[in-house]
């Protein structure tokens, strides 16, 4: 099965967090799922890699990005105009723009999304948890 991390998930997973549910590492950790990860999600670690909120090791976002990315196999999912489309027509319910960019690549790609946020569940998406 397909399945979409939000950024705080991908996160963390890779440095291995608590904060992350036992449902939501199985998942993860199962190789028959296919696991993605968004732009929007390295668009929003660019950001704050570059304002100093997100600290990495190695030091180098592109470096941390390829270990990690490859390490537990990820697929990228790249942004769409179907996507951009699709956001601009959800309610403001979430006003967060990473995380409406995910929910609306949830719903084109209809792809269950990994997160805690129960913000996702104002919108017809399939928030795993």
């Amino acid at each position: 099965m397909n399945y979409l991390l939000d950024t705080s998930t991908f996160l963390w997973y890779v440095s291995a967090k608590a904060d992350l549910s036992h449902r939501a590492r199985s998942i993860i950790r199962d190789s028959s799922n296919n696991i993605y990860l968004s732009f929007v999600s390295i668009w929003e670690l660019a950001i704050k890699f570059r304002i100093g909120k997100l600290k990495l090791r190695p030091a180098s976002l592109a470096n941390w990005l390829d270990i990690h990315l490859a390490a537990n196999s990820f697929r990228l999912l790249e942004i769409r105009v179907s996507h951009l489309v699709q956001f601009a027509d959800l309610p403001l319910v979430h006003r967060d723009p990473f995380d409406g960019l995910l929910i609306a690549q949830s719903q084109v790609e209809n792809i269950p999304v990994i997160t805690n946020d129960a913000a996702f569940d104002h919108y017809p998406v399939q928030r795993v948890w």
